[in-house]
């Protein structure tokens, strides 16, 4: 069902003391979050239940998959998902999503998303990060970073082109969440068309959140182990397209990095001695401050929704004041943060099995929802207005 704003508002923004059953959204209804009684409270084991599994009983949407030749000659793919319903304003939008770290249209959470989207009226296409499909080869030694927002930028063109009357909605995913709000704040020109923006789970700045992940605090030195362990697999799985003898490779990145590569125990390492090298990095810290999207966010202008959870074991509570500062300064920032949900999960369920469906598929798409009405009321009243001033 699609819930819409009475009116157009200004400012609907969620703080962290209304947090653990219900909020309001400007003009939609109260979305009501209730974890799973057991073990829905803990954010470790809601991370643990995303990372393991995803989603349970994933639907498999149907989608056709695109490829775009950048300019240093990488590969980039999409999944592009026709919508399964008229959406709720009869109009064309279409979701321009980018997920997770190493995470494709192929991941379960995304998958379920995807239908949900496709469901309520939504055109969906779906970022697969450079490198992160196992069955796509890299045709360039480069592969998907912290903050790079070329392939990103290249799908939404593609999109703008082929689809010349539809209007997008920017959802981001973790990592995905910081490229897309980089995107969107690189230059005005890229929220053309723009209806709005979710940013889901995201950390806003690597530079302040390098020392919080080293923690052990909340384990986050185990899961930063662990995502380390992940990206090593997947960089070494293209180590000819990235490192071979015939790979006119980055002047900084050398045959030792590799070396230092396969001992590294943290993202950190990783960044600091490949990936950082595929953009011409002098440093660690001049990478993360350049491709985090923190020095943007105050350049979007268009309606903005961060989500996280207060107890996401990956995200420390640090560095969730960027986003409740920007929501108190901005008109069109809603911060929003549930006591529970953990990184990613947000699973719902009566006692012990979660549903497929989560609270943050729902949210998201209510949201989108809503802004997709205000711009249609928006749009009636300025016509209204216009056939009055006609008559007089």
């Amino acid at each position: 069902m699609c819930s819409c704003l009475e009116q157009p508002c200004s400012r609907s923004q969620v703080s962290a003391d209304v947090m653990e059953r219900v909020f309001f959204l400007g003009g939609l209804p109260k979305m009501i979050y209730i974890p799973p009684l057991i073990w829905g409270k803990s954010g470790h084991i809601q991370t643990a239940l995303y990372g393991k599994m995803g989603r349970v009983r994933s639907p498999h949407p149907y989608g056709h998959r695109k490829f775009i030749t950048m300019s240093d000659g990488a590969t980039s793919t999409f999944d592009l998902f026709e919508p399964l319903a008229e959406h709720c304003v009869g109009d064309d939008i279409t979701m321009v999503i980018c997920p997770g770290i190493a995470n494709h249209s192929e991941k379960q959470y995304i998958r379920t998303f995807v239908d949900y989207a496709q469901k309520n009226g939504y055109r969906c296409a779906v970022l697969n990060h450079l490198g992160a499909l196992p069955n796509i080869e890299l045709t360039s030694p480069r592969m998907f970073t912290y903050g790079c927002t070329w392939e990103f930028g290249a799908m939404v063109n593609y999109i703008k082109k082929t689809y010349p009357l539809t209007q997008l909605v920017v959802v981001g995913f973790s990592l995905g969440g910081n490229i897309v709000c980089k995107y969107l704040g690189e230059t005005q020109a890229n929220q053309e068309k723009v209806l709005c923006c979710v940013s889901v789970c995201q950390g806003y700045s690597a530079l302040r959140a390098q020392e919080t992940f080293m923690q052990w605090d909340q384990c986050r030195r185990f899961y930063n182990f662990l995502m380390a362990d992940n990206m090593k697999k997947i960089i070494l799985s293209h180590r000819q397209a990235l490192f071979g003898d015939h790979v006119k490779k980055p002047q900084s990145l050398e045959d030792t990095d590799l070396s230092r590569l396969y001992t590294a125990t943290s993202l950190m390492q990783i960044d600091d001695n490949v990936m950082r090298k595929f953009h011409g990095y002098n440093s660690l810290k001049e990478y993360y401050e350049e491709e985090s999207c923190m020095r943007y966010l105050h350049r979007i202008y268009v309606p903005l929704m961060l989500v996280n959870a207060a107890d996401d074991p990956l995200v420390h509570e640090s560095l969730l004041t960027i986003p409740k500062s920007l929501s108190e300064k901005r008109e069109n920032v809603m911060f929003v943060l549930p006591l529970h949900g953990g990184h990613l999960g947000f699973f719902e369920g009566s006692v012990l099995f979660p549903e497929p469906l989560t609270w943050m598929d729902k949210l998201v798409v209510e949201y989108a929802n809503a802004i997709c009405q205000w711009e249609r009321n928006k749009s009636q009243c300025s016509d209204t207005e216009q056939v009055e001033a006609d008559l007089e």
